[in-house]
């Protein structure tokens, strides 16, 4: 049986909590991720758990279909375009709750995850919160990819290696207010990645703040492979141009540094019949590699990842060099779409899924705690 929660919120029953969960061709990891939601210390009647299928090849729906047989909080809904963000936009417009949290099916969650998001939106007024993206590897290639995300030389965001409560730009999955979305929209449906990381742009430009919350506990599992770490990190690459198509004012030079790396490591071959161009180049070589020696010997000290050493320094290069490489070719296929005009993205109907009334005291970003 579910224990019940014994912290409740300050002025406020415990708000009704919409799970999402936009997938495809998961079969390996669905069931675990759903098994930690459902065992979760938050009131079994206050939350649901919306599936969002797209189309998968394999047995992730038949999977769904007998949690939802055994457990009436789970819901299987169909997403014909298949990818992230339109999924996403599915289920919260079904979506039953006053808050909306975001999980992954490579995440398993802590008991508690969901209870602390609730107080964590309490406490602090933000209008997303968010745990920390700790992945978990697995095999000697998976755990030196690990260890790369869980660093600040991987992936660079602070939810990755943050371990203290603080405002950031952009969390892991993210729990939000539902009035978020009707105040800024949904998720932009053109990006099949990047998605959250436009979201949390738009939602900042409104008043919103975003907090890390460390008490939100998962385990994430990532690729185990290189050639799958390449491409998740060539789509990343590909699809922030987009991000910052439409968004200039989010761009930094942080963006740019792995597409200059990837044009500085293939200068040499670039400046054939140049050898000024070409002794640049391989100095640049020569830096980039004491560079990973340096964030591999940085990272082995903090997460003593020993058995993975070795694949450290390639870990981290795929990392580097498919995102700049991702970056390139974005920025050469999209390069027509700087000075035109964007779609604005869909907004989510302030009624809410069956008719009910909602309660409109809680209208305003920024605001000490919150009302559902």
């Amino acid at each position: 049986m579910t224990a019940r929660p014994t912290e409740t919120p300050r002025g406020a029953s415990w708000p009704f909590v919409s799970v999402v969960l936009p997938c495809r061709n998961e079969e390996a990891y669905i069931g675990s991720c759903l098994e930690s939601i459902l065992a979760q210390d938050y009131p079994p009647d206050r939350m649901e758990v919306l599936v969002v299928d797209g189309a998968s090849e394999d047995r992730t729906r038949a999977i769904v279909d007998e949690w939802s047989r055994r457990d009436a909080r789970v819901r299987l809904l169909e997403n014909p375009k298949r990818i992230v963000p339109t999924g996403l936009n599915l289920a919260i417009r079904e979506a039953r709750g006053d808050v909306v949290a975001r999980i992954d099916a490579h995440t398993t969650f802590a008991p508690d995850y969901l209870r602390q998001g609730v107080l964590a939106l309490r406490r602090t007024g933000a209008a997303n919160v968010g745990g920390p993206m700790v992945a978990r590897g697995g095999g000697p290639v998976g755990d030196a990819i690990a260890a790369a995300l869980n660093s600040p030389f991987g992936a660079g965001a602070y939810f990755h290696y943050g371990t203290e409560e603080r405002e950031v730009d952009t969390v892991y999955l993210g729990m939000w207010p539902r009035r978020v979305f009707e105040e800024v929209g949904l998720f932009d449906e053109e990006l099949v990645r990047n998605q959250d990381d436009e979201f949390n742009y738009r939602l900042r430009k409104a008043g919103g703040r975003i907090f890390l919350v460390p008490t939100m506990r998962s385990s994430y599992q990532n690729r185990r492979d290189l050639r799958s770490l390449a491409r998740q990190f060539y789509e990343y690459g590909f699809w922030k141009v987009r991000v910052c198509q439409k968004h200039p004012r989010q761009m930094s030079w942080r963006h740019f540094v792995p597409p200059a790396l990837v044009l500085a490591l293939a200068s040499p071959a670039l400046s054939w019949g140049v050898p000024p161009l070409g002794w640049l180049g391989l100095g640049g070589w020569a830096a980039y590699l004491a560079a990973l020696g340096g964030m591999t010997a940085s990272i082995r000290r903090r997460a003593g990842a020993v058995g993975s050493f070795r694949w450290l320094p390639l870990a981290l290069a795929v990392m580097h060099t498919a995102w700049g490489v991702g970056f390139l070719v974005g920025a050469v296929r999209f390069a027509g779409l700087w000075l035109g005009e964007e779609p604005v993205p869909p907004r989510l109907a302030t009624d809410v899924p069956g008719g009910a009334v909602r309660d409109r005291r809680s209208t305003s970003f920024g605001g000490e705690g919150c009302t559902w």
